[in-house]
C-alpha cells in the first residue's frame, strides 16, 4: 500500500523539512511513501480555502482513500493507528492520501469527501509541523506492526 502526503505551500522551517525527509527515508523500508507540495492559492493576503480544497481533491489518485488532517477529526493511539493501517492493507487498499491544509485549514468539501478525518492531538500545531508529525506517526505505526523497539 502506498501513502502520499499532499499539502499546500512549501515547508518554511528547514528542521521540519529535514524531519519529513528523515521519516520518509525510514519508511521506505516498510512501504512506499511520498510527499507532494501544491502551490497555495491566495486572493490578496488570504488563502481561498475553497479553491485550495478543490486543488487538494483533484490531486488524489482515483481509487485511493482520503484522510483529512483536521483538529475536529478522530484521534487514535499509535497502536490503534497501526491497526487502522493494517486493516486498510488487509482490505487491499491501493493507496492513502493524507490531505493537510494551509494555515486556514481544510474546506468543508475536503472534510465531507474524506474517508477518515484525523486529528493528531487536541493541541494545535502549525500546518508545517503536522506534516512531520504525521510522517513520524506513519513510521511509528509500521514499527509497531513489525514489533520493533522504536515505539517503546
Amino acid at each position: 500500500m502506498k501513502h502520499e502526503l499532499i499539502f499546500l505551500g512549501k515547508t518554511k522551517d528547514s528542521f521540519i523539512s529535514e524531519g519529513i525527509e528523515n521519516y520518509g527515508s525510514r519508511l521506505k523500508h516498510y512501504t512506499q511513501v511520498s510527499a507532494r507540495t501544491l502551490k497555495e492559492k491566495k486572493s490578496g493576503n488570504r488563502a481561498d480555502i475553497t479553491e485550495e480544497g478543490k486543488q487538494l481533491l483533484e490531486a488524489v489518485p482515483g481509487g485511493w482513500l482520503v484522510v483529512a488532517l483536521d483538529s475536529r477529526g478522530r484521534q487514535y493511539t499509535s497502536e490503534n493507528f497501526a491497526d487502522v493501517i493494517s486493516g486498510w492493507e488487509q482490505r487491499g487498499v491501493k493507496g492513502v492520501c493524507y490531505l493537510i491544509g494551509g494555515p486556514t485549514g481544510l474546506s468543508e468539501e475536503v472534510i465531507a469527501r474524506a474517508d477518515l478525518s484525523l486529528s493528531l492531538s487536541k493541541m494545535t500545531f502549525t500546518h508545517d509541523m503536522v506534516r512531520m508529525l504525521l510522517m513520524e506517526q506513519l513510521y511509528r505505526a509500521y514499527t509497531i506492526k513489525g514489533g520493533e523497539k522504536y515505539h517503546k
